[in-house]
């Protein structure tokens, strides 16, 4: 962050940074010139040109997030005007770290479905029926048999039919009968590997 005092009284606008911390920011330093804000304001010097949260770049191309205000003497002129640029670099670097790391890898393992907790079994198996139902993308009155067959094969790989009566109990969310049920799932368990 820096932070820079202009002194815009003598209207010397090749020199008017009078003091300057963390210079390296822009490259300036003390006895350097104003910015085209500054030559702007000077032209136009009745209007409020005070200003917070900008965006602005450095001559090598970082981005900046500027703020500038102006004071004035007893007859309105502007005599200074104290700038803060903030380089914005340091905080895209951290995001993109952010965004890299928290973007799953190309050869990473699928993810896996959210632990369900639960008092009771059947909320569970409820909450994972919900979930397989979900994957189809389509409510149950407009499910096909193979959308069916992929909500009995999702719920038999996270082993939902350890659950007793699971097949009547999925049966009847997926409005089959029970030996329609138990048929897709042994279609399933015969044609896994």
């Amino acid at each position: 962050c820096e932070v820079v005092l202009h002194d815009l009284s003598k209207r010397d606008v090749e020199h008017t940074i009078v003091a300057i911390e963390n210079g390296h920011v822009t490259g300036r330093e003390v006895g350097g010139p104003s910015t085209n804000r500054g030559l702007e304001l000077l032209r136009r010097e009745a209007e409020d040109h005070d200003e917070y949260g900008y965006p602005a770049r450095t001559g090598d191309g970082r981005e900046l997030r500027s703020s500038s205000v102006y004071f004035r003497d007893d007859g309105g002129r502007v005599i200074a005007a104290l700038c803060i640029n903030v380089d914005l670099t340091p905080l895209h670097a951290a995001r993109a770290a952010l965004d890299a790391a928290l973007r799953p890898a190309v050869d990473a393992p699928p993810a896996r479905d959210d632990e369900v907790f639960a008092s009771d079994i059947n909320e569970v198996l409820d909450r994972l029926i919900d979930a397989a139902i979900a994957r189809t993308g389509k409510t149950v009155a407009l499910m096909d048999r193979d959308d069916r067959i992929a909500v009995l094969s999702f719920l038999d790989e996270r082993g939902a039919f350890f659950v007793k009566r699971a097949v009547d109990r999925v049966a009847r969310r997926l409005n089959v009968s029970r030996v329609t049920a138990y048929n897709y799932l042994e279609q399933i368990r015969a044609s896994a590997p």
